[in-house]
């Protein structure tokens, strides 16, 4: 019985997401055109939901590509990747790989990172509340102890690297400021949600190595080590600056 449940289930689901797919004999109603008819309508209310769950969360890249690019593959993600739970709030979470896959092109790399940015900020959006530290707690410490403490970071907090400028073309379309002329090259971003709103910090040189030191749990001068490590221009005042400024310290130990 379980065998035959499971066999119907998939039957259903499988001629649900594809419009290529008949409808299953199990269905009834008065002829096979009506079966076929009923099921195309709630297959086309099914997919304009989904549509509009991933047209919502990569608004950014629906703007880059366009909709005659956008959708079909959408149209696609959708039949390869159906929803797993009546609860769509992570829904989307492959679709950045799934961009990376249809082709090898460094096009599909930088839309899939930019993917990967707004797939963040739903993540920031829907983490624990935590609350940041202010300024106090970090001038309290004494500075021959800084060194040597390590920094628990707030759960919303996402740290992105990019071959792409993908934190200034974010911005500029959310914005509405153009996106530099110098952004042409590599960027990381921090994405976090320290209070209501989620935001977006583009990281100095060296700052995703630093952060995600303190993420895992080192020090600050492990972090400091792993940063110069990364990039020549690495600047430990500027860093540490951010960190505090964006308030996504969350316990000093």
């Amino acid at each position: 019985m379980r065998s035959d449940h499971a066999t119907t289930q998939v039957s259903f689901t499988t001629a649900l997401l594809d419009p290529a797919e008949p409808p299953p004999r199990f269905l009834t109603a008065t002829s096979r055109s009506r079966a076929r008819c009923g099921l195309g309508v709630y297959r086309n209310n099914v997919a304009a939901g989904l549509l509009n769950v991933l047209a919502t969360r990569f608004t950014t890249v629906r703007q880059i590509v366009g909709d005659d690019s956008f959708l079909p593959a959408a149209r696609d993600f959708i039949i390869a990747h159906p929803p797993r739970s009546a609860v769509l709030m992570t829904y989307g979470s492959e679709f950045p790989d799934f961009v990376r896959r249809r082709g090898s092109a460094a096009c599909f790399r930088y839309v899939a990172d930019i993917a990967e940015l707004e797939l963040a900020r739903g993540h920031a959006y829907h983490a624990a509340d935590a609350d940041p530290l202010n300024n106090d707690a970090f001038s309290t410490i004494p500075s021959d102890k800084f060194a040597t403490k390590s920094m628990r970071l707030h759960p919303s907090v996402s740290l992105l690297t990019s071959r792409f400028p993908i934190v200034s073309v974010w911005q500029a379309h959310h914005t509405g400021v153009d996106k530099p002329a110098h952004a042409r090259g590599a960027e990381a971003a921090l994405i976090s949600r320290p209070f209501l709103d989620v935001e977006v910090h583009l990281l100095p040189d060296g700052g995703y190595a630093f952060l995600e030191t303190l993420r895992n749990g080192g020090t600050i001068t492990d972090a400091a080590n792993a940063g110069a490590g990364a990039a020549e221009a690495f600047d430990l005042t500027l860093n540490l600056s951010l960190l505090i400024s964006s308030r996504i310290v969350i316990a000093i130990r």
